[in-house]
């Protein structure tokens, strides 16, 4: 039976016959491509992908750089630790689960309609009104998740539309950009910041300055100036005033669970160099002692609990733990660090061509394609491209950030926030094209993102 092969020999062929590159390349890249055409199976074959690379990595050396290609009892142990412990990114994950139940919570304490009320009734015009309520938008988004933040802001902006008889359709798309503006500028605002923080080693502080010089927080806030002064230029014409009725608050303890969150969080900044599990496990803990509260002071039903938790994005956590892994293996096989010095020959080493390649791409990919698998393999190599160049890689990293969170406001289903801002507006019986949604977003997203990529390259270049 010399013709009979074991399970290794067969692995050691394949092996041979293709570069372990080629095999985790083309792998992601089926991956990337199901991810685009089929969205609302992504988890299955981010899933499907990472199970993949484990099997393969059981057996084939290079994969998962810390593990051998045995398949013995220790090994395998080593790779499954190394995977769990290393490449997914539990603390990324408690700190989502934990905002996500605040931010249920908060919107559940009907507190936002509130301030929304009182910016009308202080604003001199509606015009004004409906810019404040768009930048409070953003401000809400910064601590919330965007779709949670478009749905609990739609009935306000759809009831002044009424009110004053004017089109709703700029105000409902208004808050879905201004939604995906202001996510990136706080380490809690959206998975790919909190992704970026744990690369790079940023602190909930670190957002706010780093090595004395302004970060990523004020960078968003020229793109947030420039967004309110387009929607001025929508709403300014407005002139009537309309009388509002104060939202009755639920109560106001989860505003201050999300304020003990912003504050807990700068304070763990304080005692930590890098983005530890310290700051996942207090966000969740917050999260959890939000559900007690709701439990038992607002006398809520298990199964009203169980419902809460249930509509939680738990597509996303799963989405990012096959991603973790994908994207592990291609970093540790070396794939990224090729790409980094392919973008390096291609810039010839130009500073500003790198900053803009990297801006311009970013903007177009996220218009269509969900940024997160995305950022997740460019931070690696716009690190190593700002090496290779010679410059901060801050100037190159923050350009991925700002062009992969604001172009996803180019297109209707550039971001979930916009699929979702859609969906009302044709309930509404108020459906719109792509044509007439990219009217207003091409402009916006090109002002937004020409104003902080500006300040941008001001500060760091």
């Amino acid at each position: 039976m010399y013709f009979m092969l074991r399970v290794e020999d067969v692995y050691r062929i394949i092996q041979n016959m293709f570069s372990i590159k080629f095999l985790v390349l083309a792998l992601a890249l089926v991956m990337y491509l199901l991810v685009i055409i089929f969205q609302d199976k992504k988890v299955i074959f981010t899933t499907a992908a990472a199970l993949i690379l484990v099997l393969l990595g059981t057996f084939v050396s290079g994969i998962f750089n810390s593990q051998s290609a045995s398949v013995t009892q220790n090994g395998t142990a080593f790779l499954l630790h190394h995977i769990f412990f290393e490449l997914i990114n539990w603390n990324v994950l408690m700190i989502y689960v934990g905002s996500m139940i605040i931010a249920a919570l908060f919107i559940y304490s009907r507190v936002p309609a509130r301030i929304a009320d009182a910016l009308v009734a202080v604003s001199p015009s509606t015009g004004i009104a409906v810019v404040l309520i768009l930048a409070m938008t953003g401000i809400i988004s910064i601590f919330v998740e965007n779709v949670a933040t478009v749905l609990v802001m739609a009935p306000i902006a759809l009831a002044l539309s009424k009110k004053l008889k004017f089109n709703p359709v700029p105000f409902m798309i208004g808050l879905a950009v201004m939604s995906n503006l202001e996510g990136t500028a706080t380490l809690v605002g959206d998975p790919p910041s909190m992704i970026f923080a744990c690369f790079a080693g940023y602190t909930f502080n670190d957002f706010f300055f780093k090595f004395a010089k302004p970060s990523i927080f004020f960078i968003i806030q020229a793109g947030m100036i420039a967004g309110c002064i387009f929607f001025y230029a929508i709403f300014g014409h407005v002139k009537e005033k309309p009388q509002v009725e104060k939202e009755n608050v639920i109560s106001y303890v989860p505003l201050y669970l999300l304020i003990l969150m912003i504050a807990g969080l700068a304070v763990i900044s304080f005692f930590s160099t890098e983005l530890g599990y310290s700051s996942g496990l207090f966000v969740l803990a917050l999260g959890l002692l939000g559900l007690i509260w709701y439990k038992f002071c607002q006398k809520k039903t298990k199964g009203e609990i169980w419902t809460l938790v249930k509509e939680l994005d738990w597509e996303t956590i799963a989405f990012l733990i096959g991603i973790f892994v994908v994207v592990g293996a291609i970093s540790e096989t070396g794939l990224l660090d090729d790409f980094a010095v392919f973008l390096a020959n291609l810039t010839g080493g130009n500073k500003f061509l790198g900053f803009f390649l990297i801006l311009l791409f970013s903007v177009l990919i996220s218009g269509f394609v969900d940024n997160v698998p995305y950022i997740i393999v460019m931070l690696p190599v716009a690190g190593t491209l700002a090496a290779n160049i010679g410059v901060q890689k801050e100037l190159y990293m923050f350009a991925l950030l700002v062009g992969s969170c604001l172009g996803g406001n180019l297109t209707p289903f550039g971001a979930s926030a916009n699929v979702v801002a859609m969906g009302i507006l044709k309930k509404e019986g108020k459906p719109i094209t792509f044509k007439d949604f990219l009217k207003i977003s091409a402009p916006f997203t090109i002002l937004t993102t020409a104003a902080s990529a500006a300040l941008l390259y001001l500060i760091w270049a």
